[in-house]
């Protein structure tokens, strides 16, 4: 798709900025404000992308419990590199945080994209695990509204006998890809209507757990192998009826932070969540993860830097340009257009990028906000050593335990 050719494109991220400016929280988006990103984003200052974005404030309260910080990981795809790199990358991104500490390393699901290489996060979970003995692995999430329930449980069945206690199960609804790609995956079975996954997920969780209702017509298959424990089910979304679903069901709830979509209404989600939670046999109480993009450097001009080449990767993604992420030199020298700027502008408000001082006050402003000890990691950048150091400024800015410090086996602590 030529860059060159704006008009309908301009169209489109100027509908997604109004989007992100004018959704309440009722469940739905509200009608879209007048088109005025473009011209409160030049106002405000803000005319290059790679100047520092607004910061996340505590308002003046502190964290006072530990913060328990995860990794979810969207093996991203570099300029150059290979979708083979990635997954490996991943592999050894996930042994070497294990080491620094983190307590979670969650794989996404991507499917017919360049940017991204994890279409099969239930393998990629097996490999982590392999190479790895305590962290807990799972995914971020399995798009639950391609496959069959039954299939699923079994999979993760298996991978929890493999690795038991280790294993987390996250749940998405969104199809992870296109509709025509969304089709294929189904084919030639028709594909699953979305209404369908509250009763996708019901019937996951029963077959998991050899639970499912006496009078459900599959009540006697009984999935295997699950000599042992069982993995932890997770529901992941952005949206109200997301975390309606896991209130309903008394199930852990992720919000999305990192999609940078609407997160103005994250935290009110989030105590929505916990004030209809319904206690269930497989959670006593509200259990809220929040998912950051987070982009650590030894200073904040450095962390600015490396983080344009995902600005860029984000701005051609929404177009329909799923390229691989650009070196950096090649992403500074972007000439932005004023709706894509008015679009990074409102992404990255939402985006954590600094100095290890900055990214730890942002984070514990973020984790004070949606009243959760729990925040998973999300970090693309261009090159992989710059993605380990980044994981590693921010566990020593949380002052993590190390591998050897530690004496779970796997556990969250």
């Amino acid at each position: 798709m030529s860059r060159n050719a704006p008009a309908v494109l301009a169209a489109d991220l100027g509908a997604i900025c109004n989007v992100m400016r004018g959704l309440k929280y009722t469940g739905h988006p509200s009608p879209l404000l007048d088109s005025t990103a473009v011209e409160d984003t030049i106002a405000t200052g803000k005319t290059d992308p790679r100047e520092g974005p607004p910061r996340y404030v505590s308002q003046g309260k502190c964290v006072t419990t530990k913060l328990k910080l995860s990794v979810v990981d969207q093996s991203p795809v570099r300029q150059g590199g290979t979708a083979r790199d990635a997954v490996l990358e991943t592999v050894e991104l996930a042994k070497a945080v294990e080491r620094m500490g983190y307590s979670r390393y969650w794989v996404a699901e991507h499917h017919n994209v360049a940017n991204f290489a994890g279409t099969s996060p239930e393998v990629i979970i097996g490999q982590i695990a392999a190479n790895t003995s305590t962290i807990r692995v799972g995914s971020g999430g399995v798009m639950l509204s391609h496959y069959s329930s039954f299939k699923v449980a079994e999979t993760f069945r298996l991978l929890e006998t493999f690795f038991p206690g280790r294993i987390d199960l996250g749940l998405g609804r969104a199809p992870g890809s296109d509709q025509l790609t969304a089709a294929v995956l189904s084919h030639p079975r028709q594909r699953i209507d979305v209404r369908y996954y509250p009763d996708q997920v019901r019937d996951l969780v029963g077959f998991l757990n050899d639970d499912v209702d006496p009078e459900h017509p599959f009540a006697s298959v009984r999935a295997g192998p699950g000599e042992f424990t069982v993995p932890d089910v997770w529901l992941l979304g952005s949206r109200a009826d997301s975390a309606a679903m896991a209130a309903e069901m008394g199930l852990p709830f992720s919000f999305a932070h990192f999609f940078g979509l609407a997160v103005e209404q994250g935290p009110l989600i989030a105590e929505m969540y916990r004030e209809q939670f319904k206690p269930s046999k497989y959670l006593a109480e509200p259990k809220v993860n929040v998912a950051l993009q987070v982009l650590c450097a030894e200073t904040e001009e450095e962390a600015q830097r490396l983080a344009s080449s995902r600005n860029v990767a984000r701005v051609k993604s929404v177009q329909g340009m799923r390229e691989p992420v650009p070196p950096v030199e090649e992403a500074l020298a972007y000439k932005f257009r004023p709706d894509e700027l008015a679009y990074i502008n409102q992404l990255r408000e939402h985006y954590i990028d600094g100095d290890p001082r900055q990214v730890k006050e942002q984070i514990e402003a973020v984790a004070e906000s949606y009243k959760t000890d729990d925040v998973g990691v999300v970090t693309i950048c261009y090159a992989f050593k710059d993605r380990v150091r980044s994981y590693e400024l921010i566990a020593e800015a949380f002052g993590l335990d190390s591998q050897v410090q530690q004496t779970g086996q796997g556990q969250d602590p």
